[in-house]
């Protein structure tokens, strides 16, 4: 691995230094890939996004009622979730799963995200579409607007239920990036895994009580969502995600017939490969100090950073760490005095402080600036 150290001087001159850097590895399993029944199916890190596995990935196939997670993420980013109203008569009329809304219910957009997630409503879908759009078509402009803002490039929506029509589209790959997405908003994230709730809804409102299609919420330790589908077209879909050891995964699969085993073995797998991974180097950066009864002061860290990594994506992981080319003596120990860029395979994830690792004071001897200058120049070029 390198480390880049970019130098930024106060007489405005750059040099780049390349610095040998590794990050503490845990063990990995050599876990046995799964064998999946579903035609797509992807199993994502949901922390960097990597390919932890996939199978036809990236082909266009029905999605179901996993279209509900970008209904329900857009109603929730539309904001105003607990102000009541009527629901559109014509939009609850719809066949497939409900949460059981009628002509006159008085609903909110909260309860409708909880009606579409839960028991998978096509009647909560197509109601919070016409509710935030004025119409399902406009809803449907919408959906695709922020599919393509995230980046889903073979994903096309047409309604807001997931109901069967012509160009209608996604791919695992799509539906796991959606819904990384989607885990990031509070509401979406709260609601997805939620095994049952109280609603209030009807006219007049009054408390319901809505089960979870997911059984993954209750079969496999950790799981945090997230949704299922199923048209006869499309067949079984599922989508799910589960947290473990601060290891968060998504599991997508579309046409499966044995979904539920299919999640287990695919999260299982994930588990055994992505680990929490301390973030460190392996030796300090060394700069000198001018004026101080130190010659030089190492730089570290300012605290403790760790990823979720499986072994490959560990070896793709680079610094830039910027600072003074010298420090002039008078600083205490733990000093901020530069700051560390950590990337993955080239994509930005954090910045931190590098800090001294100890002190360093001014002794009586003053030395000018350009002789600071001058004796710095002489131990970077000797």
């Amino acid at each position: 691995m390198k480390i880049t150290f970019l130098k930024k001087s106060v007489i405005c001159f750059l040099t780049m230094i390349s610095l040998s850097g590794s990050i503490s590895l845990p063990a990995f399993a050599q876990a046995e890939i799964p064998s999946v029944s579903a035609v797509s199916a992807i199993l994502i890190n949901a922390d960097t996004g990597a390919v932890v596995y996939e199978k036809n990935a990236y082909e266009q196939r029905a999605m179901a009622s996993t279209t509900k997670i970008m209904t329900a993420l857009l109603t929730a980013e539309a904001g105003d979730l607990d102000s009541k109203f009527t629901v559109d008569s014509y939009a609850i009329n719809v066949e497939g799963t409900s949460m059981g809304l009628r002509r006159g219910d008085i609903v909110t957009r909260r309860a409708l995200i909880y009606g579409m997630l839960l028991p998978s409503g096509n009647d909560a879908a197509n109601a919070a579409a016409v509710n935030i759009s004025g119409s399902m078509g406009a809803f449907a402009e919408l959906m695709n607007k922020k599919a393509a803002s995230l980046g889903l490039k073979n994903t096309r929506f047409v309604n807001p239920s997931g109901l069967d029509a012509k160009g209608h589209y996604t791919t695992a790959y799509d539906l796991a990036k959606l819904t990384m997405a989607a885990l990031e908003n509070p509401v979406f994230s709260e609601i997805c895994r939620c095994a049952d709730a109280q609603v209030e809804y009807g006219n007049p409102p009054y408390l319901r009580s809505l089960g979870n299609s997911n059984k993954m919420l209750w079969q496999y330790d950790g799981c945090i969502g997230v949704k299922t589908g199923f048209t006869d077209n499309a067949r079984r879909c599922l989508v799910s995600a589960a947290e473990r050891n601060g290891v968060r995964l998504i599991a997508v699969t579309l046409n499966a017939p044995d979904d539920w085993s299919d999640h287990t073995k695919m999260l299982d797998y994930g588990f055994s490969q992505i680990k929490p991974t301390d973030i460190v180097l392996t030796a300090p950066l060394i700069v000198p100090v001018i004026g101080g009864c130190e010659e030089n002061v190492s730089l570290n860290l300012s605290e403790k950073i760790i990823l979720p990594l499986s072994h490959q994506e560990s070896q793709k992981v680079s610094f830039q760490l910027h600072t003074e080319p010298f420090l002039y003596a008078g600083f205490q120990k733990g000093t901020a005095v530069g700051t560390a860029r950590i990337y993955l395979d080239g994509e930005f994830v954090c910045k931190v402080n590098l800090v001294t690792d100890k002190g360093v004071a001014a002794d009586d001897r003053k030395i000018g600036f350009f002789d600071g200058l001058w004796c710095f120049l002489r131990r970077f070029f000797a």
